[in-house]
């Protein structure tokens, strides 16, 4: 799929640009609407889900933020290397990964940890963006014109109120919802046919390391810290140990955040993320 968008964008000459509008502003924020409304999920583990995911996001920016002033990076830079860091591929990659590894019941903590993740994503993932260009009181006020932030509101208001969705709203939203991964990797393939050779090889590398080296230690630590045990950490170690998101492209192009850079640092981790993944569910199993 990210090869139609490869030949889309290097054949046809499409923009991905005008593609990553449509997805930013138009599908996600129904896949996450859609997730949060029929999600049936319980259990003990919840929270530890939700606290989890907030801590790993937390560490894996500081860790960034402290790669970043010893490499000396630029702002634009900076803003991407904290991107691919913080936020990964835990929906189209790491949701089936999950279930083929360790069934169903894994299943379900995988989904707590990516709504969370995407809710992150759509809120402290925007202001670390527009960080790159803008100032803090700019990158906020950005941050609440994101269309995600109101679905994600929306869908919580409905189910804590127990209100029906009509047909009517539901399918479209559900088309749309459908739609947004194949929209991602789309610009993937087409930020591939723009960005070429990478020209930051050492940069890359490092971002790649704490992206699928470092980020699976601390899942470890994490999973300890708040108690998580069976299907729950499995779920948990593994999500937050998948190569960089997808989104993070997203963002990146959205903010002028390196974009370069980020799909180099995507596409490196996705290709090595093969051999990393399976030692760790090997050694989770």
């Amino acid at each position: 799929m990210a090869g139609v968008g490869f030949a889309l964008a290097r054949f046809l000459r499409v923009n991905a640009t005008q593609l990553s509008h449509i997805t930013f502003n138009a599908l996600v924020p129904c896949l996450v609407f859609e997730l949060l409304l029929t999600a049936s999920i319980g259990g003990a583990d919840f929270w530890r889900l939700v606290l989890f995911c907030v801590l790993m996001t937390a560490m894996m920016g500081i860790l960034a933020g402290v790669a970043a002033m010893l490499l000396r990076l630029d702002r634009p830079t900076r803003a991407g290397f904290m991107l691919v860091a913080m936020f990964s591929n835990n929906g189209n990659y790491g949701l089936p990964v999950v279930l083929f590894a360790f069934g169903e019941d894994a299943l379900v903590f995988a989904t707590i940890y990516f709504v969370t993740s995407a809710v992150l994503t759509y809120t402290v993932g925007v202001l670390v963006a527009g960080s790159s260009h803008q100032s803090l009181v700019q990158t906020l006020t950005r941050a609440l014109k994101v269309p995600t932030i109101y679905g994600a509101v929306a869908a919580g208001l409905l189910v804590a109120f127990a209100v029906p969705v009509p047909t009517l709203v539901m399918r479209p939203v559900s088309l749309l919802s459908d739609a947004t991964v194949p929209m991602m990797l789309l610009v993937l393939g087409m930020q591939l046919a723009e960005a070429g050779r990478p020209t930051t090889l050492p940069v890359v590398g490092s971002a790649t390391v704490v992206r699928l080296f470092i980020a699976p230690v601390l899942a470890f630590a994490g999973a300890d810290l708040v108690d998580l045990s069976g299907a729950a950490r499995q779920a948990a170690i593994l999500q937050a140990s998948t190569p960089a998101a997808v989104l993070a492209t997203i963002l990146a192009i959205e903010y002028a955040a390196a974009p370069r850079f980020v799909t180099s640092v995507v596409v490196t981790s996705t290709l090595l993320s093969p051999v990393t993944l399976s030692l760790l569910i090997a050694w989770l199993q």
